[in-house]
């Protein structure tokens, strides 16, 4: 197969996607499922509709977004098949989410992903949503995929707790990882558990936390209902965004430029240094959907 000429949309054509899809990203270059602009794709979907006025999130909606995401992210124009490029009836299920108290992921994301994995074929007991304790977990000690979800938050050790750090509890040694600014989190990926299993990112920008002081800070004045997700198969890449959409933020709160501190160096380096995915903003196509008001991006 010759990689250099082959397209998303030669793919789409000849319907070959439809049986890769959800392994391309492991085999062949990520950038290719971005057509002939060879740009690293990232889902950028929003909906003013999420969230209530009372602060409830709307799970059909929730539902709606993520699903079309999936489809636009696949090219495929039904929620069956799009899902169905991605997670197959043999498959061992994994959903790393995060549970941090103050900014946990969405339950009610947590079910649309489990929904459509269902839909899929899986059994439910080939089915776990984890955070903490995955290293005993049957289904994450077995997984033949994992789907990787959580919310984008400035974190004291890393700059921004980010879908890169979210698979840090794939070691029972975390604190190896803190140095520099937790430089090297990109390694993780590289782990047993973890390496060539990623079907998809998933980074929660409903209520994203966008300035912190010290370890395990929050306040809600540091959370702005941005009533979006970003969708992706790299993680660097949908970091990436996610970390300019923070910053841009930074700037429109405080009046000025004021770079999160320490700086989130793992995203760049989990491109330059490891490998792991696409950090540079001119390298990524940004596809967005739904609602646009004050993107900041």
């Amino acid at each position: 197969m010759n990689r250099r000429n082959i397209t998303r949309r030669k793919l789409l054509k000849d319907g070959t996607l439809a049986a890769v899809a959800g392994t391309i990203y492991l085999n062949l270059p990520v950038k290719l499922l971005a057509g002939d602009t060879q740009k690293t794709p990232v889902v950028l979907i929003r909906d003013d509709k999420v969230i209530s006025p009372d602060g409830r999130y709307d799970s059909d909606v929730m539902q709606e977004m993520l699903d079309k995401a999936v489809m636009r992210l696949t090219g495929r124009n039904d929620v069956s098949s799009a899902w169905g490029t991605l997670i197959h009836p043999g498959d061992v299920v994994g959903i790393k989410t995060n549970v941090w108290a103050n900014l946990p992921t969405p339950a009610e994301l947590e079910q649309a992903i489990r929904r459509r994995v269902v839909e899929a074929g899986v059994t439910e007991e080939n089915i776990s949503i984890r955070d903490r304790g995955l290293l005993k977990d049957p289904v994450f000690m077995n997984s033949t995929a994992l789907i990787n979800v959580r919310p984008l938050r400035t974190h004291a050790w890393s700059g921004v707790g980010s879908l890169i750090k979210n698979y840090i509890m794939f070691t029972d040694k975390p604190w190896d990882l803190h140095p520099d600014s937790c430089a090297d989190l990109a390694t993780l990926w590289q782990y047993p558990m973890v390496k060539g299993k990623t079907r998809l990112n998933i980074l929660v920008m409903m209520t994203p936390q966008f300035h912190g002081v010290g370890p395990h800070h929050f306040s809600k004045e540091y959370i702005w209902p941005y009533k979006g997700l970003l969708v992706g198969f790299d993680p660097v890449a949908v970091d990436s965004v996610g970390l300019r959409i923070l910053q841009a933020r930074r700037k429109q709160y405080f009046g000025e430029d004021r770079p999160i501190n320490p700086p989130a160096k793992h995203i760049v380096l989990a491109d330059t240094r490891h490998g792991l995915g696409t950090a540079d903003p001119n390298k990524i196509e940004l596809i967005r959907m739904g609602w646009e008001e004050d993107s900041l991006i």
